[in-house]
Order: structure tokens, then C-alpha cells, then sequence
């Protein structure tokens, strides 16, 4: 689910931290940066339940209808067509999923007063209504009823809160979750073990993340030796912290991963500074990476392999 630009983020912030508190030792950062990874699952199980209990809510919405003492006609043909939908059916039925909720306390994150509230708000929209008293509703139906369920969370600002106060990666993290719960909401019915494909992936969190971050911790000094004459008329002590880290992870990228594109690193890089250091800093990124890159290549030390890469 993590992509590298998530990882690279991860890896950023990791260096800002170990650059800034001189007791933190790197180890303990690798803790670190292995917890936000794990973090980034979590928060996509986080995101999946409360879709689960918000549809289910449905059921205690049909039982209080049932126990008025004079129901309306409505009442009395309501269904709990949201918690019986076959896409959440095949969701909560899932063993393998709810022991992942079990792992991780997934449930005891949330707050049934929310659900409660989030649902009320859902029940209200007339595509819902309409959903629940029209008969045989086809497959891509029920999956863009949840999809729109998921939509209506997500531009809920309470819900964007408890994402936030719950977990602190949320505002670095929020685009891949949501497109990973749509993602997911899509392929359903899917089969019984297709979290796993949620899980951090090895070769993107271990395989670069780590190696990246191994990297530009320890080979510090040298690759300052290699970024100062491209400054020019800067002073290194003025370079803005993250713009430094940046350069850094950039270049190690450069010389380090050989199926990666040299244009995808610097373009990611130049995006991640955008929004995570000053107005002017994916300028000045962009103009250091550039005269790197050059220089890289004049003396051969940019090796690319993989169709399409060897004139990058």
C-alpha cells in the first residue's frame, strides 16, 4: 500500500529528527520509521472499520423503527439494506480481517456516539433513501452506495479529526488511505486474504525505505563533500534544514537505486519540497538536483538498468 513517496516522506522525517535531537541514536529512529510504517496499516484498518460499524448501524435503525409504538409506513418497510449489503456481508464475515482488528485494538479506537452520528447524517441524503426502498439493486450499486457512504465520512470534519487526533502520520498519510478504502470498496467481493496487499511491502519500506535512510545517516559528511560545490554563492549554514535532507536522500537515490528513473527522483523531490519546506524551496531543489545530476553523470556514477532507464 505504501508507496515510495509515502516512504520517502516517512525517511525525511526520521533525518529531520536524528538532525535536530542529538540524543536520539539511529537505531532508535529506525524504530521509528518501522512504527509509522506499521502506523500507515493501521490507519487503513482504522478507516475500514468505521466504514463496517457505520453501515451496520443500520440494524439498530431498523429495530428502533420497529419498537415505535405507531411506525410509519416507512418505518415499517425499512430494511437494513447497508449492513446487508453483499459488499459489507463479505467484510464482516472476513475471520482473517477481524482478527486483524483484534491485533491491533481497532475497535477500541472508536467511538459508538460517532457511528451513531455519522450514520444519522448518511441517512438523511436522498441517494440512501432511495437506496433502501428501491428492490434489486444490481452489484455496481451497492458497491457506489458504500463508495458514497466512504465520501460522506471523509467530508465529515469530525471523522477527519479522529484520523488526525488518532494518528499523528494522518496529514502525510490521508490520500493514500482514502484511495486505498476506495480501492478496496471496488474490488469487493475480493478474496478472503486481500488486506495482505495492505501491508507494508518489503521492497518499498525495507529493501529502499531502511537502505535510504541507512544511507544518508551514516554517508553524512560525504555527501555534504558532494552537494557544497553545487551551492555556489550559498553558504551551506543557510541551506533550509529539510531543503538539506532533501538534496541528501536525492542524492543517495541517485547513485543507489538503479531502476529508478533519475527525472521520478527529482520530481519527487522537488513535490515532497512543496509541502513540507519554504515558498521557494522546490526552486532551489530543483536547480541543485539538476546540476547534481549533471555532474553525476559526467563522472559515471549514476548506473540505471531496466528497459527505458539507461538514458535517464
Amino acid at each position: 500500500m505504501l508507496s515510495r513517496r509515502n516512504v520517502r516522506i516517512k525517511v525525511m522525517q526520521m533525518l529531520y529528527s536524528l538532525g535536530r535531537d542529538k540524543s536520539l541514536k539511529y537505531d532508535e529512529a529506525l524504530l521509528r520509521y518501522r512504527d509509522k510504517v506499521n502506523k500507515s496499516f493501521e490507519l487503513y484498518l482504522f478507516n475500514l472499520l468505521y466504514l463496517i460499524r457505520v453501515a451496520q448501524f443500520s440494524i439498530q435503525d431498523a429495530e428502533s423503527r420497529r419498537a415505535k409504538l405507531r411506525p410509519s409506513e416507512e418505518d415499517k418497510k425499512f430494511e437494513a439494506k447497508l449492513a446487508t449489503n453483499p459488499l459489507i456481508l463479505s467484510l464482516s464475515k472476513n475471520e482473517g480481517l477481524y482478527r486483524l482488528f483484534k491485533q491491533y485494538k481497532t475497535e477500541s479506537l472508536l467511538d459508538e456516539d460517532h457511528i451513531r452520528s455519522f450514520y444519522n447524517e448518511f441517512s438523511k441524503k436522498e441517494e440512501y433513501v432511495q437506496y433502501v426502498y428501491n428492490d434489486n439493486q444490481t452489484d455496481k450499486e451497492h458497491e457506489e452506495m458504500l463508495l458514497s457512504l466512504y465520501r460522506h465520512l471523509c467530508a465529515n470534519e469530525l471523522f477527519l479529526e479522529l484520523n488526525d487526533d488518532t494518528f499523528a502520520q494522518w496529514e502525510d498519510d490521508e490520500s493514500l488511505i482514502i484511495g486505498s478504502i476506495k480501492k478496496t470498496l471496488k474490488a469487493l467481493p475480493a478474496d478472503m486474504s486481500f488486506y495482505e496487499a495492505y501491508k507494508p511491502n518489503a521492497e518499498a519500506t525495507v529493501d529502499f525505505g531502511e537502505l535510504l535512510l541507512r544511507k544518508v545517516y551514516h554517508e553524512d559528511e560525504a555527501l555534504l563533500k558532494v552537494i557544497e560545490p553545487t551551492l555556489r554563492n550559498w553558504d551551506v549554514e543557510r541551506v533550509a534544514i529539510i531543503d538539506m535532507i532533501l538534496i541528501k536522500m536525492a542524492l543517495v537515490e541517485l547513485m543507489t537505486f538503479k531502476s529508478i528513473p533519475s527525472k521520478v527522483t527529482l520530481n519527487e523531490f522537488v513535490e515532497i519540497a512543496k509541502n513540507y519546506s519554504t515558498d521557494k524551496s522546490k526552486d532551489f531543489i530543483n536547480g541543485i538536483l539538476d546540476r547534481l545530476l549533471k555532474q553525476l553523470l559526467e563522472e559515471g556514477k549514476i548506473s540505471k538498468e531496466g528497459r527505458g532507464l539507461i538514458s535517464d
